[in-house]
């Protein structure tokens, strides 16, 4: 389905019936990354979906302009009022985590519990933020594709990687609908994202961390730290999974999110 907004269309599928949950995926993928989770949760939820502007099938707005997480933030509201959604559970992993913490300090009456996967309350560093910014510059010129294959070693854990060529494929299968102009925004939004580690402290809703073993760009140091940040937050460690551990082990994570839904989200 498509949200036709001031400047961009949205698109999102919405699964299954009962309490409200939105899913924010990570980058570069899109809303199909829940799709392996999705059988745990959407016979007792309902799941709203979207791609993140600027991937998979939404738009990406003002030519040249970043994708901020300000930005992200509005359409993310914009999506709950045009479907009545009043107070949801939200799960967010990596920038999807990112969108979450700048929605929280915006609309924070709208969010019943929180599930922050695979992401950090930090900003980059100064190297980091450098390091996005020439990202963006080179998948302008490299295409998509060149970005994906850089990018999967970063993604899964090593033993997805050599081992789990089906999940290599469908993780791949994920990113394929984002344009290099939308991937290229993405990168220069969370490069100039806000810190959001004060933040933690403000959430005083249920909360779930979780995240893989082998996660790279967000080591279990930063998940713990995270977790300690947030009053009453649960901790899930997933074994041989990387930053993408919801697709490489769906099972043990739609379990872990059901259990926490059901006591937190309805």
């Amino acid at each position: 389905m498509i949200l036709r907004a001031d400047d961009v269309d949205l698109f999102y599928e919405v699964r299954g019936d009962g309490p409200d949950i939105v899913m924010l995926h990570p980058y570069p993928s899109d809303h199909s990354f829940w799709l392996p989770l999705a059988p745990h949760l959407e016979s007792r939820f309902r799941l709203i979906l979207p791609d993140l502007r600027g991937l998979g099938r939404s738009g990406i707005g003002e030519s040249g302009a970043a994708t901020t997480m300000p930005k992200l933030a509005e359409d993310l509201l914009r999506l709950c009022d045009t479907l009545k959604v009043g107070r949801a559970a939200f799960v967010g992993c990596s920038v999807g985590g990112y969108v979450l913490f700048e929605f929280w300090r915006r609309s924070r009456e709208r969010v019943k519990a929180l599930v922050l996967m695979d992401t950090k309350a930090g900003a980059d560093t100064d190297e980091g933020r450098a390091g996005r910014l020439k990202n963006a510059e080179e998948i302008v010129q490299k295409g998509p594709e060149w970005a994906i294959e850089q990018m999967m070693p970063k993604l899964l854990s090593p033993l997805t990687m050599s081992s789990r060529l089906d999940v290599v494929d469908r993780a791949k299968a994920t990113m394929r609908q984002g344009s290099a102009v939308g991937m290229a925004a993405m990168q220069r939004g969370m490069a100039a994202r806000s810190d959001s580690t004060a933040t933690l402290a403000l959430i005083d809703v249920p909360t779930l961390v979780i995240g893989g073993t082998d996660d790279v760009p967000t080591p279990v140091s930063e998940l713990e730290r995270m977790a300690r940040g947030i009053r009453g937050a649960q901790l899930k460690i997933v074994s041989k999974a990387g930053h993408f551990a919801a697709l490489e082990q769906p099972d043990e994570v739609g379990r872990a999110v059901r259990e926490f839904l059901e006591s937190n989200g309805r």
